[in-house]
């Protein structure tokens, strides 16, 4: 995936405005005593320190107080599979627009999204343990296996207060699982196609030559 988090001081990371892997250049700003963060104009905030990161590829600033970036406002995360169908990136873009306002929030769409991909393999999508249980005996890959489970659990956690054992009031946990749901779409759905796709380039010789041997 072609994605970093911005982090404070990082030089290379994934712009929030124009969505590049791009290195940026920093830029330590004068002290201040009132800065305008906000939309408000009356609403300012006392700091003691702010910074700004130039992006190198669209030539747009990202603002800093201390450690945290405070413009633009709106979050960055992973972009979806293009193989996603769209009842789950519906929800997986959903997650993407909130999940820098609400962690919370965008853990509890992913595992939505989740179960609308599980819909999308053949299962019934009313019961995650059990829709994983039937993929399994289906023959689904371990590590796919362990995706679906990372995302059912940590977002069972975000739905169910007081039960909460995993941080989803991280980000760095949602991005986790954003990746999760687009390594799920590309093993269940965008792999098959790409390697049946290949397969029926063969030779019409070649492929009875298979089907041969299978019957054997």
């Amino acid at each position: 995936m072609n994605y970093i988090e911005p982090k404070f001081k990082l030089s290379v990371f994934t712009c929030p405005h124009c969505k590049t892997l791009s290195r940026h250049d920093w830029k330590e700003n004068r002290y201040q005593e009132d800065v305008n963060i906000q939309m408000n104009p009356n609403d300012k905030t006392v700091v003691s320190h702010s910074s700004s990161a130039r992006c190198l590829s669209c030539r747009a600033k990202t603002l800093w107080v201390d450690d945290k970036m405070v413009y633009p406002i709106f979050a960055v995360y992973p972009s979806p599979n293009t193989e996603m169908p769209e009842s789950v990136l519906v929800l997986y873009n959903e997650a993407g627009e909130i999940c820098g306002k609400s962690p919370r929030g965008a853990c509890a769409l992913l595992r939505l999204a989740l179960q609308k991909l599980c819909v999308e393999l053949g299962e019934k999508g009313e019961d995650l343990n059990t829709d994983v249980k039937n993929l399994v005996k289906k023959g689904l890959p371990e590590i796919v296996q362990q995706s679906l489970d990372v995302v059912r659990v940590v977002g069972n956690k975000a739905v169910h207060p007081g039960q909460i054992e995993l941080d989803v009031e991280s980000k760095e946990t949602v991005d986790t699982l954003f990746e999760l749901i687009n390594v799920i779409v590309d093993y269940m759905i965008a792999m098959p196609q790409r390697v049946s796709g290949l397969y029926n380039k063969l030779p019409a010789g070649a492929k009875e030559a298979i089907e041969k041997r299978d019957n054997q």
